[in-house]
């Protein structure tokens, strides 16, 4: 079982940064692929980053590339993004999750998920 909690959210400007944090209980954070996927209001829940147990390998969603960058230190438990030059695009409700699968980009492959961080990002 992993508990998963975000944090780091906010209202910006178009152009500025911000980091969400996700903090996991538990001792086998490190047996977990780690994702963050997002969600504006209407819209699916898309895949936005994810990083593997070791920190191996890392994915982006296209729309992202370049910008964001994850990241994890798996003696703290916690999981990073890591966001510039923001865009109101960008707008959405921000989760963690933690999963085992092997498609990463795919959030039914993700076992557990936080209760999101809302990101707003005005132009």
């Amino acid at each position: 079982q992993v508990q998963l909690v975000e944090s780091g959210g906010g209202l910006v400007q178009a152009g500025d940064s911000l980091r969400l944090s996700c903090a996991a209980s538990g001792r086998t954070f490190s047996s977990y692929t780690m994702g963050w996927f997002r969600q504006a209001p209407g819209q699916e829940r898309d895949f936005v980053a994810a990083i593997t147990r070791s920190a191996g390998s890392t994915y982006y969603a296209d729309s992202v590339k370049g910008r964001f960058t994850i990241s994890r230190d798996n003696a703290k438990n916690t999981v990073w993004l890591q966001m510039n030059s923001l865009k109101p695009q960008d707008t959405a409700v921000y989760y963690c999750a933690a999963g085992v699968g092997i498609y990463l980009r795919s959030a039914g492959q993700y076992n557990y998920w936080g209760q999101g961080t809302q990101v707003t990002v005005s132009s």
